[in-house]
């Protein structure tokens, strides 16, 4: 089975950029979709970008388009996701997560633990 473990998140200003990471490991991943998610407390989780087993983003949230972009490093069993443009409402947990060649936001396989993105004013 595959494990996720994310990494990357803290505070910073608004305007500020961030990235996070993923790692993985416990399989061939190569060919697992992965996605990221966030939940902002007392709200329900977002899905906010998928990328397909070929490294092209499936999928993303309007609200982050053009701000967020995920990308993969497969030598290095590593998926990111690039924020830039901050604001104090991306303020979240964000989640890693996988698929086997699949995501959806109800579709998900593995899921790392979340790290803690605060965007302050």
């Amino acid at each position: 089975q595959v494990q996720l473990v994310e990494s990357g998140g803290g505070l910073v200003q608004a305007g500020d950029s961030l990235r996070l990471s993923c790692a993985a490991s416990g399989g061939t991943l190569s060919r697992y979709a992965f996605g990221w998610f966030r939940q902002a407390p007392g709200k329900e989780r977002d899905l906010l970008l998928t990328e397909n087993w070929r490294g092209e983003t499936a999928y993303y949230l309007a609200s982050v388009k053009g701000r967020f972009t995920v990308s993969r490093d497969n030598a290095k069993n590593t998926v990111y996701l690039q924020m830039n443009s901050l604001k104090p409402e991306d303020t979240a947990v964000y989640y890693c997560a996988a698929g086997e060649g699949y995501i959806a936001r109800d579709w998900v396989d593995y899921w790392g633990k979340g790290t803690l993105v605060t965007v302050s004013s």
